[in-house]
């Protein structure tokens, strides 16, 4: 399975599909819908999982995406999500409306990780089950060799209204520039 890893500039090519390069600053999200666990009933969610339209969801807001590997991995688990969860009151002053975690995972997982790491309302815990979403940012690291299958690159962005306005992509492996501090710092 190939990796696109570019930036800007025509798609990348399979045999059955045409890829866009990795999505940049200046750039609208792309249409798409990941799937949110619900556990408490209310209106217009069910329990279970529940679909979010990623263009409404930034729709007129300040929303903080990250994206990670894999839920329940080491500096995802002890990292990554609890840096935004330690710095939500900081991102809330600084007018984000909404912060998002989307992870190549089914909602089922994402939910229960949710649940352990406690982020309740705080950043919404997505999932890109089949990485459709993740392909269509550009964003995919194969992982296939591994065991893990394809994934998403580990990588933070602050969209204002669908419009991405920042953009920070880790190097294989490490965790340095999308932390929530890095967001902090950008806002």
């Amino acid at each position: 399975m190939p990796v696109f890893s570019g930036r800007g500039g025509r798609g990348v090519e399979t045999a059955d599909k045409e890829y866009p390069m990795t999505i940049k600053v200046g750039d609208r999200l792309p249409e798409g819908t990941l799937q949110e666990f619900v556990d408490v009933e209310r209106e217009g969610c069910s329990i279970g999982p529940n679909p979010v339209p990623m263009a409404a969801l930034a729709r007129g807001k300040k929303l903080v995406l990250f994206g990670l590997p894999g839920a329940f991995t080491p500096t995802c688990s002890a990292k990554h999500v609890p840096s935004y969860l330690a710095a939500y009151d900081r991102l809330k002053a600084k007018g984000v409306d909404a912060i998002a975690c989307m992870s190549v995972n089914d909602a089922f997982v994402m939910g229960a990780w949710a649940r352990d790491l406690e982020t309740g309302d705080r950043v919404r815990m997505l999932g890109d089950g089949s990485a459709a979403y993740t392909k269509a940012l550009g964003l995919e690291l194969d992982l296939v060799a591994r065991g893990m299958g394809v994934r998403c690159q580990r990588f933070s962005m602050l969209v204002d209204d669908g419009v991405v306005k920042a953009l920070n992509i880790e190097a294989p492996g490490k965790f340095e520039v999308s932390d929530a501090e890095t967001m902090l710092k950008q806002l």
